[in-house]
């Protein structure tokens, strides 16, 4: 556990990572053109781990709408690694984090990224 050094937070977090990849196909044409698979990890308040993972099917299934939509938007087209597209990204997975787990997220972590071109 580390301590937080966000703005208004006192507590201690620790950092819950989460069991599988993601996997996002990227379309185009039609036709899925390329891959792009993730491993997230959750910034949390010290203890929430368990229920991180009590919640973790529901949490996978809000995480997948949030990065199809990123891919179809073309996220992940390009210089799909730049600071502020990524931004958007985490910013993204973090607010529907927060929405099923409340204060207990502090951020969600984009651990590794590769996209794979068919």
């Amino acid at each position: 556990m580390v301590p937080s050094h966000d703005e208004g937070e006192v507590g201690p977090t620790e950092f819950v990572k989460l069991n599988n990849q993601f996997v996002v196909p990227i379309v185009q044409a039609d036709r899925v053109a390329a891959l792009v698979v993730l491993s997230l990890s959750l910034e949390t308040q010290a203890g929430a781990r368990e229920r991180v993972f009590e919640r973790e099917p529901k949490l996978r299934d809000m995480f997948l709408r949030v990065l199809f939509d990123h891919a179809n938007m073309g996220g992940f087209d390009g210089s799909f690694t730049r600071p502020g597209k990524l931004d958007v990204l985490r910013q993204s997975l973090a607010d529907v984090a927060q929405k099923e787990l409340g204060d207990d997220v502090e951020s969600v972590l984009i651990t590794d990224i590769a996209r794979q071109d068919n």
